[in-house]
């Protein structure tokens, strides 16, 4: 194994054993919904950059893959949906962060009587040759993990999601990004990668990698400030700033024109006919606005017509779009 591993490892080692509040910086709330109750413990162990899966995608009482189990916070929300054995998969290379999972779920079953830990199967495992079988995942999620990862090695992460995803699965991710140039001593500094900081790859790049994974849909559904690195803490010229992204990759088939990428931008037609109709499978009514896949938007604003607009990307996206 690689040394930024193995670093790896031992960071969040320490961190099961004694819960480090502080080790990373969630930007969103934990779920309130009816008779869920978090242990303490669970979230103080609550490590990762945003959210991931949305309960929208928990429908149909689905097969969940979580990779990176933490103190099991993320794993106990997605079975409050999937309440059947063996309905959650959690899946982590740290011992001690699955004996403490294990712990915080025993403790989570006295407070959410609706909750058996038999829901969750706890499997020690390697993100890079994950312990499941083909086409048996219906949504499968990482928070602030893959970020960790050298350029070859999170090529290999996100093709054994791919690779367990049922046709039309989820992937759902939340990793920082960063558009500045990464320092390469910080870059090497096995510490700051496994601590989530320095690995930060710049949207266009970490996107690529789920595409040419073959991810025909995907979706940008939230962008946030995240951290920065300043030069009076880190040996650094000048300030790196430091967003987390939520995303959502769907195992679709790839379009033969390209991958649809939804990055918030939205078209609304103005025009005086009753509707407009691109003859590409796209109908914008008067002043209603329809979310357009990036390749959607550049297809129309190519057509240079003076009454469609086409906003910039908002960086959050919710459905219903164009595709």
């Amino acid at each position: 194994m690689e040394t930024y591993l193995q670093t790896t490892e031992n960071v969040y080692k320490k961190a099961a054993l004694d819960p480090q509040q502080g080790l990373c910086c969630t930007t969103t709330p934990v779920w309130q919904l009816p008779e869920l109750s978090i242990p303490d413990r669970m979230l103080q162990m609550n490590y990762g950059c945003g959210s991931t899966v949305h309960p929208r995608d928990l429908v149909n009482d689905p097969v969940v893959l979580y990779v990176g189990v933490g103190g099991g916070m993320e794993l106990l929300q997605f079975s409050y949906f999937s309440r059947k054995p063996g309905g959650v998969v959690g899946i982590d290379v740290v011992d001690e962060m699955l004996a403490a999972c294990k712990e915080n779920f025993n403790e989570a079953a006295k407070l959410n009587s609706w909750f058996d830990p038999e829901f969750v199967q706890l499997q020690k495992g390697n993100a890079l040759n994950l312990p499941v079988a083909d086409e048996t995942i219906d949504v499968a999620a990482q928070n602030c993990l893959f970020n960790i990862f050298s350029q070859e090695d999170l090529k290999k992460a996100i093709s054994e999601m791919y690779r367990t995803l049922k046709p039309r699965g989820r992937l759902v991710l939340s990793d920082p990004v960063c558009e500045q140039p990464m320092p390469e001593k910080l870059q090497t500094n096995e510490e700051l990668r496994a601590l989530c900081l320095s690995g930060a790859l710049p949207l266009k790049e970490y996107l690529k990698v789920l595409t040419d994974a073959g991810f025909g849909t995907i979706e940008i559904r939230a962008k946030r400030p995240y951290r920065i690195l300043s030069p009076n803490h880190y040996d650094i010229e000048n300030l790196i700033y430091i967003e987390s992204v939520e995303v959502c990759a769907i195992k679709d088939p790839m379009p033969s024109d390209g991958p649809c990428i939804f990055t918030g931008k939205t078209a609304i037609y103005y025009g005086d006919e009753e509707y407009f109709d691109d003859k590409n499978g796209h109908v914008l009514m008067p002043n209603q606005p329809l979310a357009v896949c990036d390749k959607t938007a550049g297809a129309l604003a190519d057509l240079g017509r003076k009454d469609i607009f086409i906003s910039e990307s908002t960086w959050f996206y919710d459905g219903g779009g164009c595709c």
